[in-house]
């Protein structure tokens, strides 16, 4: 009797480790394995050269860093799935907050104030993706014309000079003043994103869209709605991230955003694999890619590289990154042949 239990301990044990291999080797197949390990990696190795990496201070300044970019990723990764890209998001930014300013300074209570201001976010995207699909300009010259068109609005309603956010403590602490609330929203805003993007028609018609457009259209797919639908979405999380740092800020500048938010957030989708000629991405790849991005930043702050050379070691960062996402990737496609 007690051989046969050993046996049958030792089948179990057997069964178990092959089950944990083959959940293993499942994840090295997805996606975002390779900047999930990257991001691993990073962690660790700014803990162990630095201890005051992951003290809660250090945590919190971290996760309003890696917010900001992860809900604007969201937007760019849809859109760079249906083969487009937006430059102006950064501006949307800027804009949204004084929109809300204004508005609530004009008497509109705050809340109305705020929706006003993603609503005039959804028009500028709207008004991309309108140019972009009716008139057939490329996507880069669309935003990019809307980008100057947007920072010389800002700059000029504003004076160029920055203003106090309105609202009560309490207010702002729920939309991003308070410790790890602007993360909560970037999580919340992921959850909702993967689903849509993995689990909905909107999703499926956004990949088809990238992936293949005259097929998708030859199957029904209206691309141009989707395309626009995905402009707008991500021009209104644009002016939320701005309404959100407004908050936790505790002012809004004309000057905030810009070119350098973009680029982060679409470093943080490609680098978290979604391919720049559209048809493959996800929302949860370029969540980790944000961590990835902002781990760096942070990371090497703390070790005190001189500022000159931060930007070299955070391209440097980005390309090690790509090169072991698209390593890792051909490795998944061998393995997928076998």
């Amino acid at each position: 009797m007690r051989g046969d239990q050993g046996l049958l301990r030792a089948r179990d044990v057997s069964s178990m480790r092959r089950a944990v291999w083959d959940q293993f080797h499942a994840f090295l197949r997805t996606r975002e394995a390779s900047i999930v390990i990257v991001a691993v990696v990073l962690v660790i190795y700014f803990e162990v050269t630095n201890s005051n990496f992951l003290t809660n201070a250090n945590l919190q300044t971290l996760s309003q860093t890696i917010a900001a970019w992860t809900i604007i990723a969201c937007g760019e990764t849809m859109l760079l799935i249906c083969g487009e890209i937006d430059l102006s998001v950064g501006q949307v930014f800027a804009l949204a907050p004084f929109i809300m300013y204004f508005a609530h300074d004009a008497g509109i209570p705050l809340v109305l104030a705020l929706l006003l201001a993603l609503a005039a976010s959804g028009v500028i995207g709207l008004i991309n993706g309108t140019i972009t699909v009716r008139l057939g300009v490329p996507s880069f010259v669309t935003t990019l014309g809307m980008f100057y068109l947007i920072n010389g609005l800002t700059l000029t309603i504003s004076h160029g000079s920055p203003v106090e956010t309105p609202g009560s403590p309490e207010f702002a602490a729920v939309m991003g003043a308070e410790g790890y609330a602007e993360i909560a929203w970037a999580i919340a805003i992921v959850i909702v994103m993967h689903i849509v993007l993995r689990h909905t028609r909107w999703g499926l018609h956004t990949v088809a869209t990238g992936g293949n457009l005259l097929g998708a259209s030859e199957a029904g797919i209206n691309t141009n709605r989707i395309k626009t639908g995905n402009f707008v979405l991500t021009s209104v999380l644009g002016g939320f991230t701005g309404i959100l740092e407004a908050f936790r800020i505790g002012s809004t500048d004309p000057l905030a955003g810009g070119s350098n938010i973009m680029f982060l957030a679409v470093a943080a989708a490609v680098i978290g694999g979604t391919a720049l000629a559209g048809g493959a991405g996800t929302i949860v790849g370029g969540f980790v890619g944000a961590i990835v991005l902002g781990v760096l930043r942070d990371g090497f702050t703390l070790e005190g590289i001189n500022a000159f050379t931060f930007d070299l070691i955070i391209g440097a960062g980005i390309l090690v990154t790509m090169l072991s996402n698209i390593h890792l990737g051909r490795l998944r496609q061998l393995g997928g042949r076998s």
